[in-house]
């Protein structure tokens, strides 16, 4: 631009050259890092939200470093006597404005800036018209075709954001008011092009407004990598949104179909009472991973009690609504009558013919207060642990496969004699530490001597939850203490 006397600032003062190098030479750095996290960013999955979301962050980031520097390349480039001179542009008569310069370090190519900032000139009292080689570009205009004067203008923008142009032009040139707003031109190639413009009036000697200059910057892939931006963040917060959703009514079903009792259970509830029965619930290390462990104590319609404890893979909605449904299916076939062995067949087929693809495994026994006989099943699970005398065992486990695994399996029963002061601890495997599978039942068989001690089965469980209520477990966990009374 020719110097004129600006209506709200001085003409800026220059810079020392050995600055701008430095911030160039940072900016080009710290461009390069950016630009090898985005590299690193494809090398992820493509289908993660945040990922896409960190991805576009990286792009808008290096649009604006490659726009510092070429900024920085045009302010180095007027340094100094040895400056070159600004080339003349194309105008209808007079001297033409100077058009943004070439940073001779970074040649135009993918993510340049250059041949996407010109400037124009609009002066009123000669209706002289200047714009920049960088400008006909950005429009698609043929220099021979020559600039669009300012009622030309609107006819190139796109017809709801001809008031925005109208507007600012006219605050302007009117008001004097620096110019700043972008629209959007629909060239002759067809292309949609979004133009940043910036510009103030030019006062002559008495103050009146002589001319308007103004930069134009073809933002088009800023917006398009800011567009993307908002996109996959709001995406990110979609996917966020759900997975909150999914968790709380996966909280909701489990605490539904979980019995409802918390504290101490006596089995059967009239009478003496034979069972002293508590349970616990363990969260895994995320309380997002809801999963389809359950646990449940049932009094029979004959007088007899049934334990059991299970876990089916997957989280979510998908396994807790798997899990009521053969926990539900359990329940019934139990107040059936029906023996621990055959209901695990039976469980194994209603799995097997579900829809929801699932494996599952589950203990499920049967005690007889009157004979004191424990019958049990178990389906690819951990068997129950006995404790009797400040020690503690498994019981030996009968034969059967996870549930859902194969077809037209059958499951063996088998049985336990159970005498007064015994504890029995049925548990999932998600109890084990983090890093330490399989550790689960040596680490409950060494709470034998607090067991012992133990006057109820809640202090038992108590025992429990200090001793894995604080470790990192991969998974979420159930447990289940029958205490065998007098």
């Amino acid at each position: 631009m020719p110097s004129h006397l600006s209506a709200d600032r001085p003409a800026p003062q220059p810079h020392e050259p050995d600055a701008v190098d430095a911030l160039i030479h940072r900016t080009r750095q710290l461009r390069g890092e950016v630009d090898a996290v985005r590299r690193d960013a494809v090398l992820i999955d493509e289908e993660d939200p945040r990922t896409r979301w960190q991805r576009a962050l990286c792009e808008l980031a290096v649009h604006h470093l490659d726009d510092l520097g070429t900024h920085l390349g045009q302010l180095r480039e007027g340094l100094g006597p040895e400056a070159p001179h600004a080339t003349p542009k194309r105008s209808s008569t007079r001297t033409p404005a100077q058009a943004p310069s070439r940073d001779a370090a970074a040649p135009p190519g993918n993510g340049s800036l250059i041949g996407r900032v010109g400037s124009a000139e609009w002066n009123l009292l000669t209706d002289e018209v200047t714009w920049s080689d960088e400008l006909f570009h950005i429009f698609d205009r043929s220099p021979e075709a020559g600039p669009l004067s300012l009622d030309e203008l609107p006819s190139m923008l796109l017809p709801e954001d001809q008031p925005l142009l109208t507007a600012l032009v006219t605050d302007c040139l009117v008001d004097g008011r620096p110019m700043d707003g972008e629209f959007r031109i629909l060239r002759a190639d067809g292309r949609t092009r979004t133009l940043h413009m910036m510009g103030e009036p030019v006062l002559d000697t008495d103050g009146c407004t002589a001319s308007m200059w103004a930069v134009l910057r073809d933002v088009s892939e800023l917006r398009r990598s800011e567009q993307a931006v908002r996109g996959t963040r709001d995406a990110l917060r979609h996917r966020q949104h759900m997975a909150r959703t999914e968790h709380r009514v996966a909280v909701e079903l489990q605490e539904a179909v979980l019995p409802p009792w918390r504290g101490p259970l006596r089995l059967p509830s009239r009478g003496a009472g034979v069972l002293d029965v508590a349970a616990h619930y363990l969260p895994s290390e995320s309380s997002s991973l809801i999963g389809g462990d359950w646990y449940d104590a049932l009094e029979l319609p004959d007088g007899r009690a049934m334990l059991t404890v299970g876990d089916l893979t997957g989280h979510g909605i998908e396994a807790t609504s798997a899990m009521a449904m053969l926990l539900g299916a359990l329940r019934g076939m139990a107040v059936a009558g029906v023996e621990p062995g055959p209901l695990m067949g039976h469980l194994n087929r209603l799995l097997e013919s579900s829809a929801q693809a699932a494996l599952g495994s589950a203990v499920c026994c049967r005690f007889d207060p009157a004979t004191s006989t424990l019958a049990w099943a178990q389906a690819g699970h951990p068997a129950p642990l006995l404790f009797r005398n400040s020690e503690g065992r498994p019981l030996p486990s009968p034969d059967g496969v996870l549930l859902g695994a194969a077809s037209a399996v059958a499951y063996e029963q088998d049985e336990a004699r159970l005498l007064p002061g015994d504890v029995l601890v049925l548990h999932t495997d998600g109890l084990n530490r983090h890093g330490d599978r399989g550790a689960g039942p040596d680490a409950l068989l060494a709470l034998a001597p607090r067991f012992a001690r133990a006057r109820t089965a809640q202090e038992c469980v108590r025992a429990i939850v200090t001793e894995f209520g604080g470790a990192e477990r991969l998974d979420d966990a159930c447990v289940l203490i029958a205490r065998i009374g007098a």
